[in-house]
């Protein structure tokens, strides 16, 4: 269930019914982009060993 489907608000029902659920959709991109990223970086060699600190 989207927030529009369980908002009481009519005009940004109206406004997703037209345009898309925006902040869903950005929310979607941002996690697939996160998690592209977490799978080509790998900063664990950068670590520092706690008897070395």
């Amino acid at each position: 269930m989207s927030f529009a489907e369980a908002s009481d608000a009519p005009i940004y029902a109206g406004l997703v019914e037209e345009q898309g659920d925006v902040p869903a959709e950005v929310r979607r991109v941002a996690e697939e982009t996160l998690q592209e990223v977490e799978g080509l970086l790998d900063f664990s060699a950068m670590r520092v060993p706690a008897g070395a600190r």
